[in-house]
């Protein structure tokens, strides 16, 4: 007898309720997952209700149902978008060929690799931000924590039923794992780097929502080309949900951004002396942040030269961001790519096979996109008076994966000697002290329409909600 309502319990458009042995590895592993959620979901959240967006179905009316749901009964649903019968995969070797339904046996390691790393980092999300809502600085804050703590739960939906689905026994264990890996656990960590790093403070969970989840969009987007069909059709509805972390994330700091700069116009100063003793988040402080956010999220697109790269791309397993949008030969054999290394106490671009510099095509591309976000918090500096302007950092700067490891590189792209990184090292990255001064700031304000001092409300509430709304009944 079946346990689950799966039209109900679990919304999905993958013929759930007709798939018997999906149900049944399902069966055994719902359960662990709220275990999970249970020890490292959202602290004390359980019985919140919530004004959140449930995807029941991929079609624009369905995809984002708001309204009131406890947390405890959300509902995790698995969806693909809708599939094409003659698609055609469209770069690497394969190029020409149908796309393939069912994983061939020569790439199923690389794929599970793929989908494993993929899916590590959505409950790693949600154990690094567990602490997060203890601290909110509103209502309306809380309730887009919720909203990402409960999508990044979704993804990891997403990419257990391709594991269930299509790796038999290994899919069921690696589905398994990815609930028995912790976050910055010392004897069984998540996967990647970043992962692994405290979310301890609201400005940090900003900035992570804003670079690390947007390497997500890159990896998804690449993901979205693969010739593995139900893992492209699997990511590209994943990226309607990432688009609204991002947003938390942008709209964070140009919140932040706004309030430093009134109190700097108000109290006539740079200071950050009386700017803290107002309690607002000065704006070194804020760079700083950026600095150590942006660096550990480039280092997430992995080595600058990778013959995994290569393999994945010329199989046909994961493409370029935007790959229909590129004008070459899709196969890209024979072209190259210029990469950094540091030569003789200098930055030098070498070049590079093309398809070994991949992972440094998709950072490239990334860090475009990053830059377009930072120069729009600019606009709010430019628009209260303030000469001051926010950057990423160079790309080489504090950098712990690929050629560029360990190398001693200001924030302007200068190699500098060890002793002159030791300096400097606290003006370039958070300090204990401006940790222990934003922690400080990290007061629990759940009033509706309050905003704690050092953040702005925002121009405008969820699904055309007031911002005073009632986003979350505390019961």
């Amino acid at each position: 007898m079946s346990t689950i309502n799966y039209s109900e319990k679990i919304p999905n458009n993958v013929d759930l309720g007709g798939d018997r042995a999906l149900q049944r590895a399902l069966e055994q592993w719902q359960p662990n997952f709220l275990d999970w959620w249970g020890d490292m979901g959202p602290e004390g959240s359980t019985d919140f209700e919530v004004y959140l967006r449930t995807a029941v179905s991929v079609d624009p009316q369905g995809w984002a149902q708001f309204g009131h749901v406890r947390m405890s009964d959300y509902r995790w649903g698995i969806f693909l978008n809708p599939g094409d019968a003659d698609r055609q995969i469209h770069f690497g070797d394969h190029k020409g060929e149908k796309a393939w339904t069912d994983v061939p046996g020569e790439h199923r390691a690389n794929l599970r690799r793929i989908i494993v790393t993929q899916g590590d980092t959505e409950p790693a999300s949600v154990e690094q931000q567990r602490h997060l809502g203890l601290t909110c600085p509103s209502q309306y804050d809380l309730r887009n924590l919720f909203q990402v703590n409960v999508e990044e739960g979704r993804h990891l939906w997403a990419m257990v039923y391709l594991l269930h689905k299509h790796f038999g026994r290994d899919g069921r264990e690696e589905a398994e794992a990815l609930l028995e890996r912790r976050s910055g656990d010392e004897n069984n960590p998540r996967i990647l780097g970043a992962f692994n790093e405290k979310t301890p403070d609201w400005l940090s969970f900003f900035m992570f929502t804003y670079f690390t989840d947007r390497d997500g969009k890159f990896q998804l987007c690449a993901l979205a080309e693969s010739s593995f069909d139900p893992l492209a059709r699997t990511t590209k509805f994943m990226l309607t949900e990432e688009a609204h972390h991002m947003f938390v994330g942008e709209s964070g700091i140009s919140r932040i951004v706004q309030r430093t700069a009134a109190a700097m116009n108000e109290l006539k100063t740079d200071d950050v002396g009386r700017l803290r003793a107002a309690g607002v988040i000065d704006l070194p402080t804020i760079q700083r942040y950026i600095n150590f956010h942006f660096s550990v999220t480039v280092d997430l697109f992995g080595a600058d030269e990778s013959s995994n790269a290569a393999i994945f791309y010329s199989s046909g397993l994961k493409g370029r961001f935007e790959e229909g949008k590129r004008d070459d030969d899709h196969v890209l054999k024979g072209q190259t790519y210029k990469v950094l290394e540091v030569q003789n106490g200098k930055l030098v671009d070498k070049d590079v096979p093309m398809l070994n510099a991949l992972n440094e095509v998709l950072r490239d591309d990334y860090i475009k996109d990053s830059v377009a976000g930072v120069n729009r918090w600019n606009r709010v500096l430019d628009k209260a008076g303030i000469p001051t302007r926010l950057s990423v950092p160079h790309k080489a700067f504090h950098r712990n994966i690929g050629s560029l490891s360990g190398a001693k590189v200001a924030p302007d792209g200068r190699v500098v000697s060890e002793a002159e990184w030791t300096a400097q090292v606290d003006h370039w990255l958070p300090s204990a002290e401006d940790r222990a001064y934003v922690a400080s700031l990290m007061g629990r304000v759940v009033e509706p329409g309050r905003f704690a001092n050092w953040i702005a409300p925002p121009v405008m509430g969820i699904n055309r909600q007031p911002v005073d709304f009632e986003y979350v009944r505390f019961n």
